[in-house]
């Protein structure tokens, strides 16, 4: 990457993209912006040329497709960029020395303004656009600014225009006296992913969050350019999940009755993310972590609740796992799979079945078994995998499961399936040396919940043994950690392209909306770079944190401006003073 015009240590802020772009160049010459700028869309070659005001009205969540999708991807954009450069922009004082007069003249007669925004997609969007396998979509985009004030967003398609507006808000900064202005004209960037699947894993189950606060996620993943939300929507303590064929599932197995999500709420989240170039995935983890299907559904579980030695059939409380040898169970999952599965398709091209932690003693007290015997269990996890893809399949969808199913379980897996790895780097690379494509999320750097002490609570008898009270994956994964993971370490490049990408876990033990923002945020910005920009430089050496820290300050910020409550990177000496905070 080249700069053009100002880096020097005590001007941090210029060039601060965020994640970095494959190829960037700036000046200095400064330009201003109006909110009557016109945006020209020549409508990806399907819809015909269409001039907005740069405030179009959202667009609503009906299921489309064709044309239709990608005028409402690209108003939604517009919409975004609007509120984001002129309500939801930042004056930038704390990446400049103390006292400086850093902001230009907002004298009227001194402004030169943008003059136009142009949109140029090259291509029509495919028509699974809302819906992708991961690299159907091409998220690349250039982007340029002239110092005569000519902006020009070009991609092949709505969401590499989507991304290429991201990039464009960054150039902003809100003046202290009024008025919205860059000081690093003429820009060029040209840009694209280096990883197809870039992903936040939300627990939901664990802890409840309402739908506002989950859109307040998907708008910062967006911003970061995520492209995938795993919603881990169900576990064993509580299903809010609505299953209308099923109504037992969230009416008993939510926490309260009202922190359940609807139909509807499922399908405002699909859209909300899908007009955003985000695709939301679902999952319903099993067999194992299901006890809370006991309480609407107790014949199908075994072990439940088992009490106080709850820790020797599951990984957490309460224990309980579905019945593995069940007729009762395989019609449950076939009513539950006919239900959910076509809501899931318009918006999804995948489908999660979990398959972490199952605990084979668990087992001992499933009459419909009666053994922990590996070589029983097998034969009949591979039967009870087997039928719910096929069921997956036959539904248009594609299957993820955890790692435990291939390289614990030992299971054969349809060719479609894609490992989640989360427990090693050797799982990644034993996983793709399988054949199978791998996602990755080593615990050990991308659980954002790690570091936080034990949940559980320690009688008198066993708290010795336990003090201080770490939790298993302490300590805290700062956003250093975090950004020092490569997806790609161990792997030979012959099998590169199997290692679709990533995901970075939010797990709810000890997360609730209270302390969500922070807890994600800004530590989740680290992983978003690694998976958009790659974890080496183009030199091929390890990114620096030295130039990262003032860029990820400054998009903590902007996320602070668009009502996020992200954690703070660096005091205010650290930001205005360069590199005098490192060692």
């Amino acid at each position: 990457m080249r700069y053009i015009g100002v880096l020097a240590l005590l001007t941090v802020l210029a060039s601060a993209i965020w994640p970095i772009p494959s190829s960037y160049t700036s000046g200095n010459t400064i330009l201003w912006i109006g909110s009557d700028v016109k945006v020209l869309y020549n409508g990806g070659n399907e819809v015909g040329s269409i001039t907005y005001q740069i405030e179009p009205q959202l667009c609503s969540n009906n299921v489309t497709t064709g044309s239709h999708i990608t005028s409402q991807i690209v108003q939604f954009a517009i919409q975004k960029t609007y509120s984001t450069i002129f309500e939801k922009n930042f004056v930038p004082w704390k990446f400049h020395p103390r006292n400086s007069a850093f902001e230009p003249s907002n004298e009227k007669e001194k402004q030169k303004f943008i003059t136009s925004i142009k949109l140029d997609q090259l291509a029509a969007d495919p028509p699974n656009i809302q819906r992708p396998l991961a690299g159907d979509v091409d998220e690349s985009y250039t982007l340029s600014l002239t110092e005569a004030g000519e902006a020009t967003i070009t991609a092949n398609s709505s969401i590499g225009l989507v991304r290429g507006l991201t990039t464009f808000t960054q150039l902003f900064f809100k003046h202290s006296k009024a008025g919205v202005y860059t000081t690093l004209a003429p820009v060029q960037i040209s840009d694209s992913p280096k990883f197809p699947h870039r992903g936040l894993n939300m627990d939901v189950s664990r802890n409840y969050f309402p739908v506002k606060d989950i859109k307040r996620t998907i708008d910062a993943m967006a911003y970061n350019k995520f492209n995938r939300l795993h919603l881990h929507v169900t576990d064993s303590q509580s299903w809010p999940l609505e299953i209308p064929a099923l109504p037992l599932l969230a009416s008993q197995g939510a926490y309260e009755a009202s922190l359940t999500y609807t139909p509807s709420d499922l399908k405002e989240l699909q859209f909300y993310c899908a007009v955003q170039g985000i695709e939301l995935i679902v999952e319903i983890d099993m067999p194992g972590h299901t006890a809370s299907i006991w309480f609407g559904y107790p014949e199908l579980i075994s072990a439940f609740n088992i009490q106080p030695n709850w820790a020797t059939y599951s990984a957490e409380p309460p224990s309980g796992t579905l019945k593995l040898n069940s007729t009762a169970v395989d019609h449950f999952l076939e009513t539950l799979f006919k239900d959910l599965l076509p809501r899931v398709k318009p918006y999804s091209a995948y489908f999660h079945t979990g398959g972490d932690e199952v605990n084979l003693n668990a087992y001992t007290l499933d009459e419909t078994v009666k053994s922990k015997d590996p070589a029983v269990l097998q034969p009949l996890m591979q039967k009870f995998v087997d039928r719910n893809h096929n069921q997956i399949r036959a539904a248009g969808l594609t299957p993820i499961v955890w790692e435990e199913m291939l390289l614990t379980w030992n299971l054969t897996l349809g060719n479609d399936v894609v490992v989640q790895t989360w427990m090693s780097d050797q799982a990644v690379a034993d996983t793709v040396a399988k054949g199978h494509k791998a996602l990755v999320g080593n615990y050990n750097y991308w659980y954002l919940d790690c570091g936080h002490g034990q949940w559980l609570d320690f009688y008198h008898s066993t708290s010795s043994q336990y003090y201080p009270y770490t939790d298993y994956c302490s300590p805290l994964h700062n956003w250093r950690l975090m950004y020092s993971y490569d997806p790609l370490q161990g792997i030979p490049p012959s099998q590169a392209h199997l290692v679709l990408g990533g995901e970075a876990h939010i797990w709810a033990e000890q997360t609730d909306v209270v302390n969500l923002d922070r807890m994600v945020w800004p530590r989740a910005c680290a992983a978003a770079e690694v998976l958009w920009s790659g974890a080496k430089d183009a030199e091929g050496k390890n990114r620096s944190q030295v130039e990262a820290s003032p860029r990820l300050g400054e998009m903590r910020e902007r996320l602070v401006s668009r009502g996020v409550g992200a954690e703070c990177v660096q005091m205010v000496f650290c930001t205005q003073n360069g590199t005098m905070c490192a060692l």
